[in-house]
């Protein structure tokens, strides 16, 4: 069975930074493409960023320059170092692979 769980979300006030973590058990991550997505209330789920299972990363052109997403093999997990957070940055952001999908961490970025 496979179960991706999220962490890292909470309150942070503009300009301030968050590390989110997915981990996973029933999947090994290095064998998948990885995306972190985020919906904010009202709005479509919308792609954040993406790590290849062969090295590569993109994101989307909102964050780029401010968020990082990397993996460790050793932990199966990937990370969302998100910098510079703006309130448009406030969203539930949820860990994807393949068809699974995490329960979402809510990040909220407000004074």
């Amino acid at each position: 069975q496979v179960q991706l769980v999220e962490s890292g979300g909470g309150l942070v006030q503009p300009g301030g930074s968050l590390r989110l973590s997915c981990a996973a058990s029933g999947i090994t991550f290095s064998l998948y493409d990885i995306y972190w997505f985020r919906q904010a209330p009202g709005k479509q789920r919308e792609l954040v960023a993406t790590s290849t299972s062969s090295g590569t990363t993109d994101y989307a052109d909102s964050v780029k320059g401010r968020f990082t997403i990397s993996r460790d093999a050793a932990k199966n997990a990937v990370y969302l170092q998100m910098n510079s957070l703006t309130p448009e940055d406030t969203a539930v952001y949820y860990c994807h692979v393949w068809s699974y999908w995490g329960q979402g961490t809510q990040v909220t970025v407000s004074s």
